[in-house]
């Protein structure tokens, strides 16, 4: 992903990621944020809760979005203490900076960053992300440079999607999808990076974090249901927008419109199960994942 910051190239390994968050992505994650955000809010406080900022810690929001994370970070630190988001796209932080101005949150600033390759203020006491570090075209790297952003000693809390399996409300989407769409091998449409389960296997997870010169790594698994539509047409109208299925269907474009309507067919009685009186709801897994820099 490609910041704007000094010091990052023009031309990096995450372009086209960054094109398709500032582009596509963003217009998408606004036409479904209050779903989406409602939906993850509490793998996110599990996170927050595993994170434990203290009055006046220094926190660092990687992927923070529209800032709503950044806001709650806000919160946990007290006025002492101050909030740093950071996301690749402009238009997102563009919108955090407005928001927390509306919202006269003082203690929060928000940069465009490339986590990977961008440079990150340091000191920090805490570093959390809540399914912000998934589409990382380079792990190891992005990870190392925040370990490098906290103090010795500072913790890092991030919260990820467990295997796919586990996350039937996406998983059960993408296999419709990608049995009746036949995904180009080609396209003008730029892709998201890695995807949402890129960290899903704790193995491949905790080398990383080795590598990356994190100690005292922990990944607990954390499973609560998630709503991610008021009814099933929202439901299916939200994962032909977004996810894997969504992201098939963006890439193979007019190609596959023709299928649109027996797709969302398909997924309505995919999802039928899972509307009940409190929305569509589905069972969701996600690793709770703390690590520590060195002291």
């Amino acid at each position: 992903m490609t910041s704007t910051q000094s010091g990052t190239s023009a031309l990096s390994p995450n372009d086209e990621a960054t094109r398709a968050w500032d582009g596509p992505l963003y217009d998408r994650w606004v036409s479904f944020r209050d779903v989406v955000t409602t939906g993850l809010v509490d793998h996110g406080e599990e996170g927050l809760r595993a994170l434990a900022p203290r009055p006046g810690d220094r926190a660092l929001d990687l992927g923070c979005g529209f800032g709503d994370t950044a806001r709650r970070l806000c919160e946990l630190v007290g006025p002492r203490g101050h909030v740093v988001g950071v996301d690749v796209a402009p238009r997102f932080i563009e919108a955090a900076r407005r928001e927390a101005a509306d919202a006269g949150v003082d203690n929060a600033s928000f940069e465009v960053v490339d986590v990977q390759t961008g440079r990150l203020p340091g000191g920090f006491d805490v570093a959390f992300s809540r399914f912000g570090t998934m589409f990382f075209a380079s792990p190891v790297a992005a990870l190392r440079n925040v370990r490098g952003a906290l103090a010795p000693g500072g913790r890092l809390v991030m919260v990820v999607w467990r295997r796919r399996q586990d996350n039937d409300w996406l998983y059960r989407a993408q296999t419709i999808v990608e049995a009746m769409v036949e995904r180009p091998e080609e396209s003008d449409e730029p892709t998201c990076g890695p995807g949402p389960f890129s960290m899903a296997d704790a193995d491949t997870l905790s080398l990383q974090l080795v590598l990356a010169g994190f100690r005292d790594i922990t990944l607990r698994r954390c499973d609560l249901p998630i709503t991610f539509g008021r009814d099933v047409d929202e439901a299916v109208d939200l994962c032909m927008t977004l996810g894997p299925a969504g992201e098939t269907l963006r890439v193979a474009g007019e190609r596959a419109a023709h299928q649109h309507d027996e797709v969302r067919r398909r997924l309505r009685e995919g999802y039928a199960e899972f509307e009940g009186p409190d929305g569509v709801r589905a069972p969701a897994s996600t690793w709770i994942v703390s690590a520590t820099a060195p002291a």
